[in-house]
């Protein structure tokens, strides 16, 4: 092999080395929204930009502080409901489906974190499909509270 030809080689090895190397923007976006550890900044991102679009049926995580406790809804399926803040703008209510998943033992102040399906509504959102899917058909859902995971 000539001088020219492993220098060439040598250029391109580096080059390829260098690419591996860069952080793919895009791709550190994504996994910093929907990954289990992100920061502040980004774990609720996916609701508020849900909520900016007035879109519906997005899967999200996120988290934030219950700030009210409400009535369970009886008809039909049994939810447990409650709001959640989870910025200073935004307020989502729960509708945690109770016959599916054990109750939350909340408690005005604690901190949640939660993976649901997002509805857009003018107030903030709701949240439901924090549970697991009995057949299989949805995502699995959760709310997490003091370590422990409901669904």
């Amino acid at each position: 092999m000539s001088v020219f030809s492993r220098l060439l080689f040598a250029l391109f090895l580096a080059l390829a080395l260098i690419a591996c190397t860069q952080p793919d923007t895009d791709n550190t976006q994504q996994l910093e929204i929907t990954g289990t550890v992100a920061s502040a900044d980004t774990i609720n991102s996916a609701i508020e930009q849900a909520f900016a679009a007035k879109r519906s049926d997005v899967q999200v995580s996120g988290k934030g502080k219950v700030i009210k406790l409400l009535a369970d809804d009886n008809k039909d399926s049994r939810h447990q409901k409650f709001l959640v803040k989870i910025n200073t703008q935004q307020t989502l209510l729960f509708a945690h489906n109770i016959d599916l998943a054990p109750r939350v033992p909340l408690q005005i102040g604690d901190e949640v974190s939660f993976n649901g399906e997002y509805v857009y509504n003018p107030k903030g959102g709701i949240i439901h499909w924090t549970h697991h899917a009995p057949q299989g058909d949805h995502e699995a859902g959760w709310v997490m509270l003091n370590g422990r995971k409901y669904q």
